[in-house]
């Protein structure tokens, strides 16, 4: 049985040979500090990153139109592409587009009692939604199929357009109005709207018969589905440009008559180059903790070769081999153990600091993060902890259990 007279005998050994348990325990405190602050910092960087993304689903593109830059079957370069109903009704058949919105903008002087602002308005479709990823705040709600339907004159505004026009009242269900018509406010909503301007969202129909005479379309915005590598979207990309070049007569090849922006390609390719720097990283990391480990296996071949005289003296009082044995190998899970914590405490604090850190620096300055909730996996840390730990047992029971099955004379004998 492992009594209080073994757990002394420990901590008087420890005593005695304070450099060799401080560089056990540096080692394994250092292997695992590293390791934690590599991932954590490839982790960090790669959320602050991510988070410029924004809420705007990652799978989504936009696209609009420009000039031709190329003549194509008697057409000249430089016309003007524009989008209508047919590229709705095209794109929306294609298995590879989950969501549509089409959306057309305007601007006026939005004015409610004795307050006015200057406001942009965007005429879409309830699915925008879901591409910009927005949230409704309080009992408020976004458009829907009966707003298009019925052209209704309903709009939802930001957080911005609130405080100015409405200051401390509710808005929901109060009528400003715009350009000399009167719209009702159905909802607020919060989004990763660019600038401090005020905006509103109405329905497409009712924008597109007021501003656009019943026709035109500024842009598209769509969520495609199942083109999961940057090979796939480059490859729908094209596709969907041949298709537009066929509704509208011009060259496949002529990249400056329609302008997409493909935020899935550009979120996979950041994700490749993330996943290759944590890959580099995780190598760093486990190179460390194996100079951890051959650290902590040289000194405790060092510990058991300098105690073998001690084990012989304790064989020849009466101690049994196990009982020499347990003693090594719970001196060895003792200080591991404690350092491995130490280390790992050390790692997850440097990272929340640096975090709190940034984070401070990005509200001041108003913006975001770039290095945002640096987090290591528990498992990591805690398997590497493990590691250490076992790697300091193994080390020194082969040489420990070779040492206790000497005779008690020949152990006395060694230098």
């Amino acid at each position: 049985m492992f009594d209080f007279d073994n757990w002394m005998e420990i901590f008087s050994t420890i005593k005695k040979n304070k450099l060799r348990t401080f560089l056990t325990g540096f080692s394994v405190a250092w292997g695992i500090f590293m390791l934690i602050v590599l991932l954590a910092s490839g982790n960090g960087l790669k959320n602050g990153v991510t988070e410029r993304f924004g809420n705007r689903a990652k799978n989504s593109m936009e696209l609009w139109t420009r000039r031709t830059s190329m003549p194509y079957k008697g057409n000249p370069k430089n016309r003007r592409i524009e989008f209508d109903q047919k590229d709705i009704d095209m794109i929306s058949q294609l298995a590879e587009v989950e969501h549509l919105s089409a959306s057309v903008g305007f601007s006026g002087i939005a004015s409610y009692n004795f307050e006015s602002n200057t406001c942009s308005f965007d005429g879409v479709y309830p699915s925008q939604f879901i591409i910009d990823g927005m949230k409704i705040l309080n009992n408020g709600r976004f458009i829907n199929d009966v707003d298009m339907k019925e052209r209704r004159k309903v709009a939802v505004i930001n957080k911005r357009m609130r405080e100015v026009l409405f200051k401390n009242e509710d808005p929901v269900g109060k009528s400003f109005e715009a350009n000399k018509m009167s719209f009702k406010v159905i909802g607020v909503y919060e989004a990763d709207d660019w600038g401090n301007q005020s905006r509103a969202f109405v329905p497409f129909t009712t924008a597109q018969l007021l501003f656009k005479k019943g026709w035109g379309v500024d842009n598209l915005s769509l969520v495609v589905q199942g083109l999961n590598s940057v090979e796939a979207n480059k490859e729908f990309e094209k596709e969907l440009r041949a298709k537009l070049a066929a509704l509208h007569q011009f060259d496949p090849k002529d990249d400056r008559a329609i302008g997409i922006w493909n935020m899935l390609e550009n979120y996979l390719q950041t994700m490749g180059i993330f996943n290759g720097i944590n890959l580099f990283i995780l190598v760093i990391g486990i190179g460390t903790l194996i100079a951890g480990v051959v650290g902590v296996s040289n000194i405790m071949l060092i510990t058991v070769r300098e105690r073998t005289r001690e084990f012989g003296i304790r064989k020849a009082l009466g101690a049994s081999p196990f009982s020499i044995l347990q003693l090594v190998l719970m001196e060895s899970v003792l200080i591991t153990s404690i350092f491995g914590y130490i280390g790992m405490v050390l790692g997850i604090s440097l990272s929340e600091g640096l975090n709190f850190l940034m984070e401070s620096a990005s509200s001041e300055g108003g913006g975001r993060a770039i290095f945002k909730n640096p987090t290591v996996s528990l498992s990591i840390a805690l398997g590497a902890t493990v590691l250490m730990v076992i790697a300091g047992v193994v080390a020194g029971y082969f040489p420990a259990r070779k040492a206790v099955k000497i005779t008690a004379v020949e152990a006395m004998r060694a230098e």
